[in-house]
């Protein structure tokens, strides 16, 4: 099926749209889970959750939107940038291994015909995982302008099991740039050899 990109006067047009895609036809009326009016912090956890995979996985860009004051159709949306459709479809099955493993499964997971945008439904939490370009096209930022953004990046940067840096230790960066090639802090120029004309 194919349907008309969102407007920017309708941003729920983009959800209604994707969960009809999903939904198989069988000529009878499609039944979806219908947004959850229960536990509100559980969805934030989740939301949090996924958020966080996303950029373990090395998406960019990660944005959390509270949009419950918003919208009729979930309480949460994950946005993330990929590299590439191999590296999406691999994060958005690990964000539905997440779910089934905090009993929060997927209602619903779609992805265009060239995999630059994929989506997984988890009813009251919703993952958007875009190619840059088409991130831009569509701008979710803009169309949920109005949406709060959570604070979901954990403190110290690590992921657990990861080794962190205790306060005063140098040894090892307290993000997952352990080589230093992303540092802010520039590498002193090599001494010369006292041997060398």
């Amino acid at each position: 099926m194919t349907h008309e990109p969102p407007t920017r006067h309708d941003p729920d047009a983009a959800f209604a749209a994707a969960r009809a895609d999903a939904q198989p036809s069988t000529g009878a009326e499609p039944s979806f889970p219908s947004r959850n009016t229960g536990d509100v912090e559980r969805a934030r956890a989740f939301a949090i959750e996924a958020a966080r995979m996303c950029r373990d996985d090395k998406c960019s860009d990660v944005v959390l939107l509270d949009v419950r004051e918003l919208s009729q159709i979930t309480d949460f949306l994950v946005i993330a940038s990929g590299t590439s459709d191999r590296q999406m479809r691999s994060v958005l099955h690990h964000i539905e291994e997440l779910g089934k493993d905090q009993s929060f499964p997927a209602a619903r997971s779609s992805a265009d015909d060239r995999g630059t945008w994929l989506l997984a439904d988890f009813v009251d939490v919703v993952v958007h995982l875009f190619e840059p370009n088409t991130r831009a096209h569509y701008d979710l930022e803009m169309l949920w302008g109005d949406a709060p953004r959570l604070e979901w990046q954990r403190e110290g940067g690590a992921r657990p099991g990861l080794p962190r840096s205790a306060p005063g230790d140098d040894a090892r960066p307290a993000s997952r740039d352990y080589a230093g090639l992303h540092s802010t802090t520039p590498t002193p120029p090599p001494t010369p050899d006292p041997g060398e004309p």
